[in-house]
């Protein structure tokens, strides 16, 4: 038996998943572009950008789980 957690969890991938494969489908050209720059830009800017989006994550979770 799987736990609701876990359920929540491949949602959310099969979402990711989902928004990534639109996002190459509708403009390969710029996601190409994209991953240039992003390979461009310095290891600690994309470490801040990635911490940065992983706190809006969880507190966006945490706001939409809360007992209201």
């Amino acid at each position: 038996m799987r736990s609701i957690a876990f359920a929540d969890f491949l949602i959310g991938l099969g979402i990711l998943f989902v928004l990534e494969g639109l996002m190459f489908a509708a403009s390969p050209n710029w996601m190409r572009k994209a991953m240039k720059s992003a390979i461009a830009t310095p290891d600690n800017i994309l470490r801040v950008v990635g911490i940065g989006s992983a706190v809006a994550g969880l507190v966006l979770i945490w706001v939409m789980r809360r007992p209201i």
